[in-house]
């Protein structure tokens, strides 16, 4: 039995700090091993953050806090449960994670409005996207250095004042380049805060890591369906509206974390380099699930960025004007909405019942067909079918949010740490997203506007073609990491 003594509100793990005392004490067990150990304390640190997912994933980590003694018992508590139990810090994390939630979808209702009352050209506008996913690329090689360098509460509170300033100049934009400009800072300033959320909530939230899990999907799944709706309700009063809207809510949230969450205690911390997620990278599969996951982003973002675009177009051709928010956002609601179930509630009966590798590849598979149906709406002037497609692509997309990640995930080696392999596997996803949200723009230029539903349903193709090559043993009877979800969902 080990029992690792430390239990406090700022995390401080003494000499625990020193995994090579830890990595002796695990490896000596010929039998048996029970560690005893308060998680909201031991989280606190990336090593012992990792060794309690490994031992969640096993189904091996049990909580006090559940109701009886058997293991997992904290998987049998209710939502409503896990509400009541949880410290304020964590009520306040979860908070502002729903708003940064809601910053994916809030943009497309308004994209219309935007590229008239700026009078924007496609391109420009799809720069909205492209800057703010180029942004996160960059990003996913230093937040995990930031966080360990100077501690959580830091990193998500600057990341949480820079997505307020970008958001409160952008209601005050007087035109598109400014707001151009202004979503680097956004991206940044949500690749600061994602990056830390999950951890910290893990740290904190009482009824062990899957309570914790719980608790971060129900921010998820707000945060994706109200997102949009939001977006809409505020941008038909302005388009300025949804950015001072989302300003005030994160500056409430700011405000919070920097006055509740404890202080970033003290502590050696392990040494990550700007290179390592790349280093990651040697590893065959994890690259190779990149790529795939690369190419399916792509068409992702191609929904994100062109549709709301492609919905005024056919509206247009029956002569009417672009589609109000209120309609955009209607359809990137009910998105949102699928999305945010399939990940959490479709994605592991998909998994247990096929493999993860066949749940991927059926799930792009049928990306494909939707991104066809949207290609023929537009080619049809459609409003009804393309938006019928925008909402359907939620149900394969929150799949794939979650099993990618799990793929991903269940190819790295032991040698690295589940934070930089993330990392590395996020840079290539993201890259090919912004790249997607760049080019979709030309793409109708040049080809008409059905044309990058088209060549999302290529991109599709290829993913699938690259997920094929993955080796099925390390995929077929691994179970889905419990926060592969979240860490799907968090770098969207």
């Amino acid at each position: 039995m080990l029992d690792t003594v430390r239990s406090n509100a700022d995390g401080e793990v003494g000499f625990l700090a020193d995994t090579r005392r830890m990595n002796v004490a695990l490896t000596r067990a010929r039998r048996f091993l029970l560690v005893i150990g308060d998680s909201a304390t031991l989280g606190g640190h990336p090593y012992y953050q990792a060794l309690i997912a490994t031992l969640d994933a096993l189904g091996v980590h049990g909580s006090a806090w559940a109701d009886d003694g058997d293991l997992p018992d904290d998987a049998n508590q209710s939502l409503a449960e896990i509400f009541r139990s949880q410290p304020r810090t964590v009520w306040v994390t979860a908070f502002a994670a729903v708003i940064a939630f809601m910053g994916i979808g809030l943009v497309d209702p308004i994209l219309n409005t935007i590229a008239e009352a700026l009078h924007a050209g496609e391109s420009k506008l799809t720069l909205l996207f492209g800057v703010y996913l180029g942004v996160q690329v960059v990003a996913m090689l230093i937040t995990g250095w930031a966080a360990y360098r100077f501690g959580p509460k830091r990193t998500l509170t600057v990341g949480l004042v820079l997505i307020v300033v970008a958001a409160g100049l952008s209601a005050f934009g007087s035109n598109i380049d400014q707001l151009i400009a202004l979503r680097v800072l956004w991206g940044l300033g949500n690749a600061l805060f994602m990056a830390t959320a999950l951890a910290f909530i893990v740290g904190e939230a009482k009824g062990g890591q899957r309570g914790a899990i719980l608790l971060y999907e129900a921010a998820l799944g707000v945060g994706l369906a109200v997102g949009p709706l939001l977006g809409a309700l505020l941008g038909s009063i302005s388009w300025r509206a949804p950015f001072a809207g989302t300003a005030l809510l994160m500056l409430i949230g700011a405000i919070g974390c920097a006055w509740m969450l404890p202080g970033d205690a003290h502590q050696e911390r392990p040494k990550v380099r700007f290179t390592d997620p790349l280093k990651a990278l040697r590893n065959r599969t994890l690259f190779i699930t990149g790529i795939g996951s690369a190419f399916y982003t792509g068409a992702l973002f191609t929904i994100i960025a062109w549709a709301p675009l492609a919905l005024s177009a056919a509206n247009r051709a029956h002569g009417h004007g672009a589609v109000g928010p209120i309609g955009a956002g209607m359809v990137f609601f009910g998105w949102g909405l699928l999305a945010a179930a399939a990940g959490v509630f479709l994605a592991p009966r998909l998994a247990d019942r096929f493999g993860q590798k066949e749940g991927v590849l059926a799930a792009i598979a049928v990306y494909a067909v939707v991104m066809a149906l949207a290609a023929y709406g537009s080619m049809a002037h459609s409003v009804l079918v393309i938006g019928l497609a925008v909402m359907l692509s939620g149900i394969p997309s929150g799949v794939l949010n979650t099993l990618f990640t799990s793929v991903a995930m269940s190819s790295g080696d032991t040698s690295t740490p589940r934070s930089v392999a993330s990392a590395g596997y996020s840079f290539l996803r993201w890259l090919g997203g912004a790249a997607s949200a760049i080019a979709v723009a030309h793409i109708a230029s040049g080809f008409g506007a059905a044309a990058p539903f088209w060549f999302a349903s290529v991109y599709c193709v290829i993913a699938v073609a690259a997920v094929a090559l993955v080796r099925n043993s390390t995929t077929d009877h691994e179970p889905i990491a419990p926060d592969a979800a979240l860490i799907g969902a968090e770098e969207m």
